[in-house]
């Protein structure tokens, strides 16, 4: 093998965007195009960061297929000590914070479980509905 090949910096994409499908498989191709990421770029992101993010994408996900319509899209970015997961969805109505939710809820936890993951959360009106994104950060080894 060349060794100019061998020490070459692999550029790797650090945004992707990625149309969803409308209904519940939405979410786990939302969980997929995340993981991939996370793998393919050296951010560091430790183990169970990387599980928190993933369940952060679900809930994103799950939120924007229960409560909004398609079409749906992730934007995911990484880079070193934080992600960013933006859900957009065609729906111009904003979520509803839950205060006061009975811990046994079934329904309308999804937000308060991405804040419990520690993550920034925002939504940003768009002219054809909304983005909902959530920031995820980490410290560097």
């Amino acid at each position: 093998m060349d060794a100019a090949l061998a020490t070459a910096p692999r550029t790797r994409p650090s945004t992707v965007h990625h149309p969803l499908p409308p209904g519940p498989q939405a979410a786990r191709e939302a969980r997929r195009m995340a993981a991939w990421l996370l793998a393919v770029h050296p951010a560091g992101c430790p183990h169970d960061t990387v599980e928190d993010i993933l369940l952060v994408v679900s809930e994103l996900t799950a939120n924007a297929v229960r409560h909004a319509r398609p079409p749906y899209a992730l934007t995911f970015s990484v880079e070193s000590g934080r992600a960013g997961i933006a859900l957009s969805d065609a729906s111009p109505s904003l979520p509803h914070r839950h205060d006061g939710r009975s811990p046994l809820a079934t329904r309308g936890r999804g937000l308060g479980i991405v804040r419990a993951l520690g993550a920034e959360l925002f939504v940003s009106p768009a002219p054809f509905g909304k983005q909902v994104i959530a920031v995820v950060t980490w410290s560097d080894p």
